[in-house]
């Protein structure tokens, strides 16, 4: 478990979605302040400023049926019986106050536009590192590490609150693993958040011992134990 003082610290990290949906990533949302949610082709996320039983109820009648959606918040909540939990995962969130760069793997990074989209659908589809779908790019800022013409690994930002910035779908092909693209990406995303002034942060599977591994590396911490599900309201 990570310590109840460092979730205090920075305790609007415990509700992301709803405090991006509601301020540096407002032009997003779609919805009301509660629930909040973005369009289907940018993110599946839904977000609510508290998780209880009224606003959970307003959830069920406001969402748009037959959509799925991704519910990732600090703690565990009780999702509605008209809604079927299609997958569930216990995350760690994790945080960087004190970036400890890795040893350079030298390849060329390369900002990624509306070109690489075909190729970073087909990589996130490979590698799995969350949803990615045909306009998450607007989120902004991703980069990525090309070999002989095809994208091998890539890392982007998603979530923007108002001090942090969140570092988003960071993978690599299964051929290229091992070659310190990954930490060379993270680097690259993680010093141009903190030259923005704002705290980088990020969110992995618990399992993910590998990822977990180098983020700590990279001076990332675990601040807080998260629950993750894809859920749908039912027609």
């Amino acid at each position: 478990m990570c310590s109840t003082q460092n979730m205090h610290t920075h305790h609007k990290l415990d509700n992301p979605v709803w405090e991006a949906l509601t301020t540096e990533d407002k032009r997003f949302n779609i919805g009301t302040p509660t629930p909040a949610y973005l369009p289907e082709d940018v993110s599946p996320f839904v977000g609510m400023e508290h998780w209880d039983e009224k606003n959970l109820a307003s959830m069920d009648s406001l969402l748009p049926a037959g959509r799925s959606f991704s519910v990732m918040i600090a703690g565990e909540v009780r999702i509605p019986p008209t809604f079927d939990i299609l997958f569930t995962t216990p995350l760690y969130q994790m945080i960087c106050t004190s970036l400890q760069p890795i040893a350079q793997a030298g390849a060329s990074i390369q900002d990624l536009g509306e070109a690489d989209v075909p190729a970073m659908l087909a990589l996130t589809a490979l590698t799995k590192p969350g949803p990615f779908l045909q306009r998450t790019i607007d989120f902004g800022n991703y980069v990525g590490i090309f070999n002989n013409g095809a994208l091998v690994a890539m890392a982007g930002e998603r979530l923007h609150l108002r001090g942090y910035t969140e570092v988003s779908a960071v993978c690599t092909h299964p051929d290229h693993l091992g070659k310190g693209f990954a930490a060379q990406l993270m680097t690259y995303a993680c010093e141009r958040i903190l030259k923005q002034g704002n705290i980088p942060f990020l969110h992995v599977k618990t399992d993910n011992l590998r990822a977990i591994r180098k983020y700590e590396q990279l001076g990332f911490t675990k601040r807080a134990d998260f629950y993750f599900a894809v859920v749908k309201k039912r027609a």
